[in-house]
């Protein structure tokens, strides 16, 4: 029955750059003790609280951003720079993840993640490779007296060729970051 247990488990992880929490786990129907029976013999590895990782699933740029939001779990998505850097625009390279939620987190999280509370208009947010985050347009606004404004220039530019910002969203934008120049 464990090899069946682990079948389930890993097909979801497939698509969850290697990641299974015990939330989702019940709802395949594994109970939770067989991830721990798992994880003692080695067929993956404890991650942090609930949440576990098949280390055989070959790792993705997404990975961090994806354990990230789920270590914090709940409503969590990224923000801010996290969303620039998610997407590869304005040259950023955070050395901390930002993760907004709504909620307090008691966790103990490692210090490359830094919670946010903060409450996101349902608008705000999508998902991006199956990460929650907030829109590339809401993480430039953010990002206003943090990141260099020629860097968010270029970042809103680039993010409209990608289609990631609107037109409309583009312009507004634009007249913000001219206006906090």
């Amino acid at each position: 029955m464990t090899g069946t247990f682990r079948r389930k488990a890993r097909e979801l992880a497939l698509g969850q750059y290697g990641y299974i929490s015990t939330l989702e786990a019940g709802q395949l129907g594994i109970p939770v003790v067989e991830l721990g029976k798992l994880a003692d013999r080695g067929q993956i590895r404890h991650v942090a609280y609930g949440l576990y990782r098949f280390d055989d699933i070959p790792p993705t740029r997404y990975d961090q951003f994806y354990e990230a939001v789920a270590r914090v779990g709940g409503d969590a998505h990224l923000t801010g720079d996290a969303v620039l850097a998610l997407h590869e625009l304005a040259q950023v390279n955070p050395r901390q993840i930002r993760v907004g939620t709504s909620r307090r987190v008691r966790a103990a999280l490692p210090d490359w993640i830094k919670v946010v509370r903060e409450s996101v208009d349902p608008d705000d947010l999508t998902r991006f490779e199956l990460i929650p985050s907030t829109t590339v347009a809401f993480a430039i606004r953010a990002c206003l007296g943090t990141v260099i404004s020629e860097r968010l220039k270029l970042a809103l530019d680039e993010a409209r060729r990608q289609g990631l910002v609107t037109p409309a969203e583009h312009s507004r934008l634009h007249a913000e970051l001219r206006g906090a120049a």
